[in-house]
């Protein structure tokens, strides 16, 4: 990331001393829930350009330790580090603001284009447009490996994680929260990075809500959507089943959207049967285009889930609250995680084993999204099985790849150029 610290608002360090009111850092939340695409990478690096660099509300070494942080968390560290940033600079209300300011666009885009999948998804140029968005989100995961790999495999014992995990998951089918507990396990006896940096002084120093008082309002907001679909549509409905599923998987989703995605579509698709593959993939390649977090995707599963399966409800109205019901279970934990954790950041990351642990799970997802990635491959590049490949499909995973790999181009291009490819595939 450029280190220049050139800012209309003075210099980094005295701004950061001095923060902006929270009227004034409204506005840049809000802008950055619609502008935040690029996935994780491209998110960090947008907050990092405008409130390290460019408005100089954080230094670099406190943005560093925070998104060290918030990577140590289960959820979407994007919206983790807004949720942080918010807190670090206005307690608990500038956490609020930021990280709903953050998610809540995509929820409202992708219920949008949920209803024009399922109303729209069958008309020959939309579904060609999706055949090519579905290639990309094959190259998207095949580089999400490659980085990942690059990043977290370093020695033996992070190689057999990994290979163990794409084992459990691909061949053996063991379910991902107990290939993350054997992950972490291992890291935590056979592996120990560090980092010696000690945390800033006074970097927690505001006033911060009792432990006890963060848990009990996080369990009533997670407790009353539940009370009242239970109330409202019984205990053993789909959407008390969604919810209850949801917030298991928010509770699991270490290493990123593509590493959950592999255990969600093994639940929902081969499982439960909510969904099915061609859908699960179509969700992800329209998670892809909106902005936010791409966990978001989620979201989709449970709208498709309440379309397939409304019971007693419409089709509308049940996958409306089916996606509601998901995308509240699975941001809610990322606030209390947040406001619970963020007073002791400093004691959390010095913790060797912690960080061991942290070290084999991010080894394993490397193996866990290699799954994803086969999984979703099979489905868009070999619909027919291997003796009836979709050439079409293939060439433009393959070229999106290797646009991925080997230039700068922004990853909204490379999806844009495949709708466009599939359109132009459809025609032909």
């Amino acid at each position: 990331m450029d280190s220049s610290r050139s800012t209309a608002h003075g210099s980094p360090s005295a701004a950061a001393s001095t923060p902006p009111t929270l009227a004034a850092t409204f506005p840049f939340w809000l802008k950055l829930g619609f502008i935040s695409f690029g996935g994780p990478a491209g998110q960090i690096a947008i907050m990092h350009r405008e409130v390290v660099e460019r408005r100089g509300w954080m230094d670099e070494r406190g943005f560093m330790r925070a998104l060290n942080f918030c990577m140590l968390l289960p959820g979407p560290e994007a919206l983790q580090l807004a949720i942080y940033l918010g807190w670090r600079m206005h307690g608990v209300r500038g956490g609020l603001v930021a990280g709903l300011c953050f998610f809540l666009p995509a929820v409202a885009l992708l219920l949008g284009l949920s209803f024009i999948y399922v109303l729209y998804g069958e008309v020959p140029a939309v579904a060609a447009a999706l055949t090519g968005l579905k290639a990309v989100v094959v190259a998207l995961i095949a580089q999400a490996v490659v980085k990942v790999a690059s990043r977290a495999l370093r020695g033996p014992v992070a190689l057999l994680l990994a290979t163990g995990g794409f084992l459990a998951l691909a061949v053996l089918h063991i379910a991902f929260p107990w290939v993350l507990a054997a992950a972490a396990a291992a890291g935590m006896l056979l592996l120990r990075p560090s980092d010696g940096a000690a945390e800033p002084a006074g970097a927690t120093q505001r006033r911060v809500l009792p432990a006890g008082g963060v848990l009990a309002g996080g369990l009533l907001l997670w407790l009353l959507p539940l009370a009242l679909v239970t109330l409202a549509l019984g205990g053993g409905s789909l959407y008390a089943k969604v919810y209850l599923f949801f917030t298991q998987v928010a509770l699991v989703t270490f290493g990123g959207a593509y590493a959950v995605l592999a255990y969600v579509n093994q639940q929902v698709v081969e499982s439960l049967g909510w969904i099915t593959q061609a859908q699960a993939v179509a969700g992800l390649a329209l998670a892809e285009t909106t902005p936010g977090p791409l966990v978001i995707v989620l979201q989709f599963m449970g709208f498709m889930a309440g379309w397939n399966d409304p019971g007693t409800l419409g089709q509308a109205q049940g996958a409306v609250l089916a996606a509601l019901l998901a995308a509240w279970a699975t941001f809610l934990p990322s606030f209390v995680f947040i406001f619970l954790g963020a007073p002791h950041l400093a004691k959390l990351q010095a913790n060797p084993r912690l960080a061991g642990a942290m070290a084999g799970i991010t080894a394993a997802v490397v193996g866990v999204i290699a799954s994803l990635a086969v999984s979703f491959g099979r489905a868009v590049l070999l619909p027919g099985g291997a003796e009836a490949p979709a050439w079409g499909a293939i060439a433009i995973a393959l070229a999106a790849l290797a646009l991925l790999l080997r230039t700068r181009l922004d990853v909204l291009w490379v999806i844009a150029g495949g709708a466009l490819a599939g359109l132009l595939l459809g025609a032909a």
